[in-house]
């Protein structure tokens, strides 16, 4: 009875992997069909690049500036008492992933900023209205994973985040775990009174793309941004001076002057028209890198951490217990949660945890 309960048991396993294998298979041939350029080089470590000014990466001649720097100028560093109440963070998701991913998300770090969280979602969802209350946004945005889908729902986030008076603005997508702890810490070092833009970006170069010009001309134009699949930040002085570009429908207009998804919209506003720069931050990680070769010892320093697929085989973070992998197939998620948050009700009941 008990060999034929454990077998049972890993039959199950092995089938939710494969789902979860198949279907995180099919969000990244969707996304390389649809944006094909974007996933040229995206496996390649961004390069070291050299220092510009202070000037420069506040915005003197910064929409020349190309290069991307590693460090941030001194000018940039802080001395605060930044709390979670002072940052905005936005989830992007939608309706058929309410259940495989927010519910893990809620279950997980979201339960440690749950005031400080907001959900941006396609479709009403009793559910979800319940566990988050005002916190779920319920857009009018198409649920397809198209550009514009995409932008309409950052037009949303970017909106609200105006209107929350909040200092930083971070945006998410379901599929990552953000560390609240090492996201204050992060986000400490730096003042939001500055021009300042946090992420990772999944190329090793600028982008290059078309702007339409009236009388149907074009010109090209080349930048950096930060994956939304990793993450990123932004502080409310750069926020404001993106609002000609960003806010309501003027981000779907942006959007289409160069026709790529929402998160190089954002890099295109900031450096091609505010004049700001991206500012790399190796703690974002999305499931377009081997996650496999971040050391076990430095998980729970991350800002933010994500899974999906790598060469055709499941990625995730390698960590031990309280879980096994069957039990935590998919991201781990849970298993690093109860790294960071011991104390959590269903990480005291894992068995030798």
């Amino acid at each position: 009875m008990g060999r034929r309960l454990i077998h049972g048991l890993s039959g199950a396993a092995v089938v939710l992997v494969s789902v979860a294998l198949l279907s995180m298979r099919h969000r990244g041939a969707q996304e390389t069909a649809q944006y094909p350029g974007l996933r040229e080089g995206m496996w390649e470590k961004p390069e070291r690049r050299s220092k510009v000014s202070p000037e420069d990466a506040m915005g003197g001649g910064g929409r020349g500036q190309k290069d991307l720097q590693v460090h941030p100028p001194e000018g940039y560093r802080t001395e605060g008492s930044l709390t979670l109440g002072d940052i905005f963070i936005a989830v992007k998701t939608t309706k058929r992933f309410h259940q495989s991913r927010m519910e893990l998300l809620l279950d997980t770090w979201i339960s440690q900023a749950r005031e400080q969280t907001y959900v941006f979602t396609d479709e009403e969802d009793d559910a979800l209205k319940r566990t988050m209350g005002d916190h779920a946004v319920f857009t009018n945005c198409s649920a397809e994973h198209s550009h514009l889908a995409l932008s309409c729902k950052m037009a949303a986030e970017f909106d609200a985040f105006l209107a929350s008076g909040r200092s930083w603005f971070c945006h998410l997508d379901d599929d990552n775990y953000l560390n609240p702890r090492a996201l204050l810490k992060l986000l400490s070092s730096y003042s939001a009174t500055w021009d300042v833009y946090l992420g990772k970006p999944s190329l090793n170069r600028p982008i290059w793309a078309s702007e339409t010009l009236p009388n149907n001309q074009t010109k090209s134009v080349r930048f950096w941004f930060a994956t939304g699949g990793a993450g990123f930040c932004i502080s409310r002085k750069l926020a404001s001076k993106m609002v000609p570009w960003a806010s309501g429908r003027n981000f779907l207009s942006t959007s289409e002057l160069i026709r790529l998804p929402d998160d190089c919209t954002i890099g295109y506003i900031i450096e091609c028209k505010v004049g700001g720069q991206l500012l790399p931050n190796a703690l974002f990680h999305s499931h377009l890198e081997n996650l496999q070769l971040i050391p076990p010892s430095q998980l729970t320093q991350q800002v933010t951490l994500s899974y999906g697929v790598f060469e055709n085989k499941l990625n995730v973070i390698e960590l031990s217990g309280p879980f096994l992998p069957q039990e935590d197939p998919s991201s781990r998620f849970r298993s690093l949660h109860c790294h960071l948050y011991p104390n959590t009700s269903w990480c005291l009941q894992a068995v030798g945890w």
